[in-house]
């Protein structure tokens, strides 16, 4: 592949729900510039993808590198990613359903980041299609900058290719490919035509004085101001075709080529800058090639064979050589240059997000925002031969995919995943099991309960044992009460020496043993002070081990005699929904015995920032997304401990009691 200028790239995403055929639509690209012979037939079976790829195509002279996105939710992160490294987006939608949540989701994300798109409505040529529909639709949801740039030519089986709105042409499917045809007598496009030159009137004043002038405006000044309307996002053009029949797809590329930004019009990129900079948005683990990294070149270019530092890691990485994705072919590229993508591959330090850069002064870029944790899932080995491994492999998958979170629970000893969803979590899975010959199993998500008291107790701890030649010997006289702001806290108050100060550091120590299973369900206890004030001992058979058994013995008298209560863990939760579903999330907060805290608007959405306890929001994005058909998210953090009510403390004492 050759080295194409900045004015001479661009980088696309390809959004869109799953479904709605936008791997289909990448082969249909790939075919029109002749990397493959066929389009393969799309069935009524989806596939759904879970990691984005990366297809660079050569056609007329310029270099598109598209990547494809997934399109379910669960798989969030690699849309951060993604998005990072483009400056344009298509978005598919398919002809034959309605708007769905996953054409909604890639509006949301790409107006929030001010990414210029176009809509392709693919599968026109299905029996089902409905392009009216479709245009009817995305204008009730985004309103009137929907701009239908094309009007299907036929319906179904006869679906043969689209009237162009903007230039007043026609394009026939010829069996091939698509060719110029005069336009047919029997389609209105006026109306339509209409609303682009208004349109066009609103980019400038120039533009609308000679619009209500009632003047022409040149073929020049239209495409000029609806490419202004496209790269400021008060246009969205909508095209039409059907990928398996290569219908639209060169023009297509001609969209992308004219309206969508170029990297010379994405303020990210500092094409003046002639020192290398590059920021590492995505990582493949690939058994056969190792880690490949993927990096959007922000300015300056680099040759094979290079040094360069990694800002973030403050190291040294070697660039051996660099790549690209062609069809499914890694190519050899001869340098990185400003605004293109490229990959690099056997990085020693480098992980997502990082900044490598020709100067070590260099100041890092902004780091990708991955998406927190939604949902937890407990797993351990189906071999426990394999429980060694499982925390490589993790690993391995963590640096692959920053939406990802794993960590082994100190408290529960659970190895615990922190995934997007269901399907996250057993994508997860199924790559430990295939790619690394991990197999685990999901078990119940353990909540780590804590213990503590709510009164005072005044006991007595005494160990004698007798039992021939030195005896053993501690007594110890505590007070215990409830610490608020510290976890454990040790005081001594010992007069005359009844107990030994060398034996008093021993007595704190069984004591901090002791705090590791509590008298109600053995979960661990907190926020307990302990005042030491007398006991006695022995000259000989006094030692610390007994002292230490004498301070565990006082601490279950005294836990069991100071109102011993069994604590939870509460979450945070930070929900974002549209506004007609507030009452149906506050009500369902409620059930779960959490508390509102409050709300504030954010556009056409809401936050609501509640409390829940964590027992309760193990699987919470399942019951949201049900409840929002999909439209809502949220995040949460730990916040504190709580006290659980009693009838439900009694159930898990007496669960746990039951499982010892």
């Amino acid at each position: 592949m050759k080295i194409y200028d900045i004015e001479s790239i661009r980088n696309i995403a390809i959004l869109g729900q799953t479904g709605a055929g936008k791997s289909n639509f990448i082969e249909s690209l790939e075919y029109t510039v002749g990397l493959t012979k066929r389009i393969t037939n799309p069935t009524d079976e989806s596939k759904m993808s879970s990691t984005t790829t990366l297809n660079s195509l050569e056609y007329q002279n310029m270099k598109y590198n598209f990547l494809d996105i997934p399109g379910y939710s669960d798989f969030s992160g690699e849309l951060e990613s993604g998005l990072t490294a483009c400056a344009g987006a298509i978005i598919v939608v398919d002809a034959t359903s309605d708007v769905s949540i996953g054409t909604e989701n890639a509006f949301e994300v790409t107006d929030d980041r001010k990414i210029p798109k176009f809509v392709f409505v693919n599968k026109v040529d299905s029996d089902k299609a409905d392009y009216d529909k479709i245009i009817r639709e995305l204008k009730n949801k985004f309103g009137k900058r929907i701009a239908p740039f094309h009007v299907p030519w036929g319906k179904a089986d006869s679906f043969k290719g689209h009237i162009n709105v903007v230039d007043l042409f026609a394009r026939k499917y010829n069996g091939k490919d698509c060719e110029n045809a005069p336009m047919p007598d029997d389609i209105e496009v006026e109306e339509i035509r209409n609303m682009l030159l208004e349109a066009v009137a609103e980019t400038s004043e120039e533009l609308m004085d000679k619009y209500f002038a009632g003047e022409e405006f040149t073929t020049q000044e239209i495409h000029a101001g609806l490419r202004k309307g496209v790269l400021d996002g008060s246009l969205v053009p909508v095209i039409c075709g059907s990928s398996y029949k290569n219908i639209g797809i060169h023009t297509t590329f001609d969209m992308i080529k004219e309206y969508m930004p170029s990297p010379l019009d994405n303020v990210k990129i500092n094409s003046s800058v002639k020192e290398f900079t590059a920021q590492i948005f995505k990582t493949v683990i690939d058994p056969f090639l190792g880690v490949l990294s993927y990096a959007k070149v922000i300015s300056g270019e680099l040759k094979p064979d290079t040094e360069v530092y990694n800002i973030n890691k403050n190291e040294t990485e070697r660039i051996g050589k660099i790549y690209t994705w062609v069809h499914t072919d890694l190519v050899e590229l001869q340098k990185a240059v400003v605004g293109d993508i490229v990959v690099f591959n056997k990085l020693n330090y480098t992980k997502n997000s990082d900044t490598l850069s020709i100067n070590p002064k260099a100041n890092a870029l902004p780091e990708i925002k991955f998406p927190k944790e939604q949902m937890l899932v407990a797993i351990e080995p189906a071999n426990k031969a394999d429980d060694d491994k499982i925390s490589n492999a993790l690993h391995k998958l963590r640096d692959e995919d920053s939406s990802f979170y794993w960590r082994r629970d100190q408290e529960t000893g659970q190895t615990v995943l922190g995934v997007q969803g269901e399907i996250h979590a057993n994508t997860i899975i199924n790559k430990l099991s295939k790619k690394y010959g991990v197999k685990v199993l999901t078990t119940e998500l353990k909540v780590p309960y804590k213990e503590t008291i709510k009164g005072v107790s005044d006991v007595q701890g005494k160990y004698k044992k007798q039992s021939g030649g030195h005896g053993q010997y501690g007594d110890v006289k505590i007070r215990f009460s409830h610490s608020e702001d510290e976890k454990f806290v040790f005081e001594e108050e010992i007069v005359g020496g009844v107990v030994p100060k060398s034996y008093i550091p021993a007595v704190e120590k069984g004591l901090v043993e002791a705090l590791k299973e509590g008298v109600l369900a053995g979960y661990p206890a907190t926020n307990i002070k302990a005042v030491l004030y007398d006991g006695s001992y022995h000259d000989v058979d006094s030692s610390e081990m007994s002292f230490k058994i004498a301070a565990a013995m006082a601490f279950k008298k005294g836990m069991e005699q100071a109102n011993p209560v069994l604590l939870e863990p509460i979450m945070e939760l930070r929900i974002t929904i549209p506004e007609e579903y507030v009452g149906d999330i506050m009500g369902d907060i409620n059930k779960k015995r959490g508390r509102v805290l409050g709300m504030e608007s954010l556009g056409n959405k809401h936050l609501i920032v509640a409390n829940a306890p964590m027992a309760e929001t193990f699987k919470y994005i399942n019951d949201l997304k049900s409840m929002t058909q999909g439209r809502g998210s949220f995040e949460m953090e730990f916040e504190r401990y709580e006290e659980v009510p009693y009838d439900i403390a009694k159930k898990i004492i007496e669960k746990a009691n039951s499982e010892k």
